[in-house]
């Protein structure tokens, strides 16, 4: 069976698609730019669906959620808190599996940074 390398791109409808592409760059160090796309480090990558009234995503209108994989979490919360970010004061330890922290982007996303085991 053929099956897909990884994940090519992520692209989300925004008001200001400019100010969000600069929001990814400045506080998570995504290049937004498609002639230099973001070449990410290899590790997991989680495809999983969620119940349709799962409030894990935050707001209900959200359909999906963008999970990424940090260094270093406690770092990263503190530098989008820095920022003036709207960064979650939860953070979920599970066993095995890593940390977890959230940040809302400009646009209402709810964003999940995983700090693998």
């Amino acid at each position: 069976m053929e099956r897909v390398l990884g994940i090519g791109g992520f692209f989300v409808r925004s008001a200001d698609p400019g100010a969000l592409n600069a929001w990814y760059r400045d506080h998570l160090g995504i290049g937004v730019d498609p002639d230099q796309p973001w070449e990410q480090e290899a590790g997991p990558t989680v495809f999983s669906g969620f119940d349709a009234d799962t409030d894990y995503f935050g707001s209900p209108r959200q359909q999906a959620m963008l999970n990424f994989r940090v260094r270093d979490l406690d770092a990263m919360l503190a530098q989008l808190r820095t920022a003036g970010a709207d960064v979650s004061d939860d953070v979920e330890d599970m066993d095995g599996v890593g940390r977890f922290g959230w940040v809302t982007d400009p646009e209402g996303n709810r964003v999940e940074l995983w700090q693998v085991a």
